[in-house]
């Protein structure tokens, strides 16, 4: 299974995409989804029309990773289309492929830390 770090960001395209791509839902990332800088290290997803294919799309130790996962009797919750990416937690993707609804799912409260401040100039 896919282990994501908690300093990276996941985006998840939320309709549907053509998925007999592969290594080339890089230019979907970079010019539908408008992403200048796909090969950062970021986690980006994406689902076919039938809910049951996802595929993440990732750089990593200086080549492209591709991962597909197919649920052969159901289908995945995905993000509902509204806005052309969601930006997920790497718990709530960790969640979606394993076949839990965050809709269902509510985290408790407790405190995270937010980004970092910048640096002070000068």
């Amino acid at each position: 299974m896919l282990t994501v770090g908690g300093g990276t960001k996941v985006y998840l395209a939320t309709g549907a995409t053509d998925l007999r791509r592969s290594f080339s839902l890089y230019t979907i990332a970079e010019h539908r989804l408008g992403f200048a800088q796909p090969l950062n290290g970021d986690v980006f997803g994406f689902i076919n029309k039938r809910r049951n294919l996802v595929k993440l799309f990732w750089f990593a130790d200086g080549g492209l990773c591709v991962l597909a996962k197919r649920l052969p009797t159901s289908t995945f919750r995905w993000p509902q289309a509204g806005e052309q990416t969601v930006a997920v937690t790497p718990a709530q993707l960790q969640l979606l492929l394993s076949g839990i609804d965050l809709k269902q799912t509510r985290a408790r409260q407790w405190w995270r830390r937010e980004s970092l401040p910048p640096p002070p100039a000068g």
